[in-house]
């Protein structure tokens, strides 16, 4: 939970610098990348990301979310813009629409009381969450997967190490 709209705005830009490393990696090929057809595909994903930011229009933040009708697009690099978009969109409006004392103001959320403090944690880990799914997915795909939290498998190999596995 975050009790400071500096905290969240801290840690806001760094999570979604990494989605966004994430989402310029991405190719308009790698869209359909699914690990089964039940489950969503990797542009689905990517595009989860770009719509649920905008779920917290519905606790009283003023910005411009994508249409919840909006179709997945088929360019990486329009998901990609659309994410830098929305990032910075509602790190805006809660650094101006927001203080302190709102992030203690509590309201129902999936049937739940949180507070809006919780809600800006949740949107954040929900983000990770996500995030994890894609790599798995951009992996499958072929793709070179960024180091997010720490090295990985091709960046232990490239420094000449023995990989962590």
């Amino acid at each position: 939970m975050f009790t400071s709209i500096d905290d969240f705005a801290a840690e806001w830009s760094q999570e979604a610098k990494m989605t966004k490393q994430v989402m310029n990696l991405l190719t308009d090929e790698s869209l359909n990348q699914a690990i089964t057809d039940k489950h969503r595909t990797l542009g689905k994903l990517a595009w989860h990301l770009v719509e649920s930011v905008g779920y917290m229009t519905s606790l009283g933040l003023k910005f411009e979310g994508p249409d919840n009708g909006e179709k997945v697009s088929n360019s990486a690099v329009a998901i990609a813009e659309e994410y830098e978009r929305i990032s910075e969109a509602i790190l805006e409006a809660v650094k101006t629409q927001w203080d302190n004392e709102s992030l203690r103001v509590t309201q129902t959320v999936f049937g739940g009381e949180w507070n809006n403090g919780a809600s800006l944690r949740f949107t954040i880990m929900h983000q990770a969450h996500h995030r994890g799914q894609m790599t798995v997915l951009m992996r499958q795909a072929g793709l070179r997967i960024p180091d997010l939290y720490g090295p990985n498998y091709d960046s232990w190999i490239e420094r000449g190490m023995e990989p962590r596995a």
